[in-house]
């Protein structure tokens, strides 16, 4: 007899353990299934949108030649004389440019053009960048965004920065007879007409922080034509520069130009005081492409410094066609 309850007993301990493993493999299972679900439905969710733009424009041609004749003083005479001589020429003409070395057209292409008279010379470069972002959860635009800030950032320009907007064609006359009237948009000492208003007679504008430019000559009645050189090699240069140290305009956000767009101006002297640089560079957003416009002067004269206000507005005019010509595309 107690044999038997021992087996029956055994028996009994052997069912409830397989019931019990049963019902674990069914719980084990459920578990599977619902973490399988889970991972389909995130693998489906769609990747951030590409790009509106898949190409980018010939660089050298996105300049018209009225625009280069009107940045580059003397290169249309220098191209002109170039077509008369004939001849093959070991350097391209000022007006066509001379193009970056690209490996891929698609992402990044430019293009540089140069001026040089007796009284100094000017160069421009555009640059154009296709941004592509390799985050499925990052859309091209927000990459080209991000991309942006930085280079503002790291310019001295904030954020939060109330954009400026162009001023009108004929603003300079009015705001050089207010004198320092209002700042447009918070900007200091008025708008670049009235900067370099203010500078050309004899304004005491406040130089910016950085400002490195050369203290002014007493005579103030210097003309070009009294440095020396021939009239004929300075017919096709305009106004040489300030004959008193201008003050930069700020970098600062424009407002007027593309989704996103900010300025930067840099002035250098030489060490013996005997010459002047200005880099002015203007950095603008249209969806994933970013555009560089830098525009560079340089003057062999340390009585005068290249004009802060007229350079960034050529360099100012310059971007809005560039970025009207993605608009229109």
């Amino acid at each position: 007899m107690q044999r038997t309850a021992r087996t029956r007993l055994a028996g009994a301990a052997m069912a409830f353990a397989v019931a019990g493993g049963l019902t674990a493999c069914t719980g084990g299972s459920g578990g599977d299934e619902t973490g399988g679900t889970s991972g389909d439905a995130t693998a489906a969710a769609e990747p951030a949108p590409p790009g509106r733009y898949r190409t980018l424009p010939e660089p050298c041609g996105a300049v018209s030649r009225d625009t280069l004749e009107q940045m580059l003083p003397g290169a249309a005479a220098k191209a002109e004389q170039e077509g008369d001589e004939g001849g093959a020429s070991a350097t391209p003409s000022p007006l066509e440019g001379e193009a970056a070395l690209t490996y891929d057209t698609d992402r990044r292409v430019g293009c540089t053009w140069q001026s040089t008279t007796s009284l100094g010379s000017r160069q421009l470069n555009v640059d154009f960048e296709r941004i592509v972002s390799y985050d499925s959860e990052v859309s091209d635009d927000e990459q080209a965004e991000l991309l942006f800030e930085r280079r503002a950032e790291k310019a001295g320009v904030g954020p939060g920065e109330e954009p400026s907007r162009t001023p009108e064609p004929d603003a300079g006359t009015e705001t050089d007879a207010q004198g320092e009237g209002d700042a447009p948009d918070g900007g200091s000492g008025g708008g670049p007409d009235a900067m370099a208003g203010a500078a050309r007679d004899g304004g005491r504008a406040a130089a910016s922080p950085g400002e490195r430019s050369e203290t002014a000559s007493p005579d103030s009645e210097d003309t070009p034509e009294d440095d020396g050189g021939s009239g004929d090699d300075k017919a096709g240069e305009p106004e040489l520069g300030s004959p008193s140290p201008e003050p930069s305009l700020p970098p600062r956000r424009l407002g007027d130009i593309g989704d996103a767009a900010f300025l930067d101006d840099r002035l250098r002297t030489s060490a013996d005081g005997r010459s002047a640089h200005r880099d002015v560079v203007l950095l603008f957003r249209t969806s994933n492409v970013l555009v560089t416009v830098e525009y560079s002067q340089s003057i062999a004269d340390g009585r005068r410094t290249p004009e802060s206000a007229e350079l960034q507005q050529y360099a100012r005019d310059l971007a809005q066609q560039l970025a009207e010509q993605f608009t229109d595309g």
